[in-house]
């Protein structure tokens, strides 16, 4: 129960910017004693710090697609190949828009047969070109912050779709608040997708873990699988362990 009210508590603070702890104390009707211990939690994550009498949340924005894609770029390709290895002949995929899952084309084989539901302008490109794919795009507005397609009526295709497979991109993960993105205009979509496929996996850099971005699209316990580039601190090894989801270091 600590953990379900220490996300809320982390929720309303995104949401209201600037909240006191005398506040917090009467919403989630606790001693302020407890406030503090959640409040220590919460800003250890990314975006929150500590004010006099309170906590804030900062606002952030997501850089740019080129200069997000430059960073450890070795790392996000070692971690696609390795997704790709959980691809398997007559899979329905669904590749996230993001800078690492934008490799995981380049280690399929060419002749594999398989669909891929995507949004992603660059997987897009890439699929096209594999003789054996039959690929699916939605997304009526083109974002052009995360070369990806995006509107209400996407989502609303989406629930169409058996998913066998899903590959999803986070700019955080962490126990408290799960997969989270700093761009909220993809939420409802990748929300979607984590409901209705049958396997989740999430491809994140190690650096990513133990922070929060703006939006939770999904809960870590909503996932069967993490892949990363290297090794993640003992607490999240013991939560994936404890709720069974697979932990992939490459």
């Amino acid at each position: 129960m600590k953990s379900k009210r220490i996300h809320e508590m982390e929720q309303y603070i995104k949401q209201k910017k600037h909240v006191s702890l005398d506040e917090l104390c009467e919403l989630f009707k606790v001693s302020k004693n407890t406030v503090r211990k959640d409040v220590n939690e919460i800003v250890k994550l990314d975006y929150y710090e500590k004010v006099y009498g309170g906590v804030e949340f900062i606002e952030t924005f997501l850089p740019p697609f080129e200069e997000r894609n430059q960073q450890a770029l070795n790392g996000k390709k070692n971690i696609a190949k390795r997704a790709a290895d959980e691809i398997k002949e007559n899979d329905i995929i669904f590749i996230d828009s993001g800078t690492t899952t934008q490799f995981i084309t380049d280690f399929l084989p060419e002749e594999i047969r398989l669909t891929i539901i995507t949004n992603s302008l660059i997987v897009i490109n890439k699929a096209a070109l594999m003789p054996n794919v039959k690929l699916i795009i939605f997304g009526e507005t083109y974002h052009k912050n995360t070369h990806s397609f995006i509107g209400a009526v996407a989502t609303d295709i989406l629930k169409k779709y058996n998913i066998h497979k899903a590959f999803m991109a986070a700019s955080a993960v962490s126990i408290v608040s799960g997969l989270s993105n700093s761009d909220n205009q993809e939420y409802e979509i990748k929300s979607a997708v984590v409901s209705k496929s049958r396997k989740t996996y999430a491809l994140v850099g190690s650096e990513k873990m133990g922070k929060s971005a703006l939006v939770t699209y999904a809960h870590l316990d909503e996932i069967d699988g993490i892949i990363t580039d290297q090794f993640i601190p003992e607490e999240y090894e013991l939560f994936l362990r404890d709720h069974n989801i697979d932990l992939f270091i490459c």
